[in-house]
């Protein structure tokens, strides 16, 4: 019987034996070839984003300087005569800082939502291929060994050269 205990429990100590291997997602995103085009079209975007603030700013720029110079060419008698008319082109100008500040923001939210659509497939690839890999080793767990991710020692089996491989590059 004890024998008969100690034989099961050394039969399930050997089939708990967990296998890990980890790989660096972050740096194998960063070497694929397709990532070049996606930094290309996401420059694209941003330089058409930052070509209109720019515009915007030149255009406020140019009211607030044409407004100081109105201001400053009249007499106290004449402010207080066009008065209303300046706080118009006062507020003109503040709408004017509030429209370039949320295009900055809607261009930042773009240009994230926009990286986002076009690295889903890369990701999806690099798991893919990751999963196949893992099946052939017989591996239950792959880790991201990435920079700032939570494993932190990693001296097992590295996929990272296999996986670039079955990817193709």
């Amino acid at each position: 019987m004890i024998a008969l205990a100690l034989f099961l429990g050394a039969t399930t100590m050997l089939t708990a034996q967990v296998k890990i291997a980890h790989i660096d997602v972050q740096k194998l995103l960063e070497e694929m070839p397709e990532r070049k085009s996606i930094e290309s079209q996401l420059k694209k975007m941003e330089q058409g984003y930052m070509n209109d603030i720019q515009a915007a700013i030149k255009e406020l720029q140019a009211k607030a300087q044409k407004y100081q110079n109105e201001a400053a060419a009249l007499t106290e008698a004449q402010l207080k005569a066009r008065e209303a008319e300046f706080l118009k082109k006062s507020e003109e100008i503040k709408t004017m800082e509030e429209n370039i500040r949320k295009t900055q923001q809607t261009a930042a939210e773009n240009l994230q939502k926009k990286q986002q659509e076009l690295v889903e497939p890369l990701l999806k690839k690099v798991k893919s291929s990751i999963e196949k890999i893992a099946k052939q080793r017989g591996l239950q767990y792959v880790l991201d060994s990435s920079a700032g991710s939570s494993v932190i020692v990693a001296t097992g089996d590295d996929l990272y050269s296999t996986v670039k491989k079955d990817l193709g590059f």
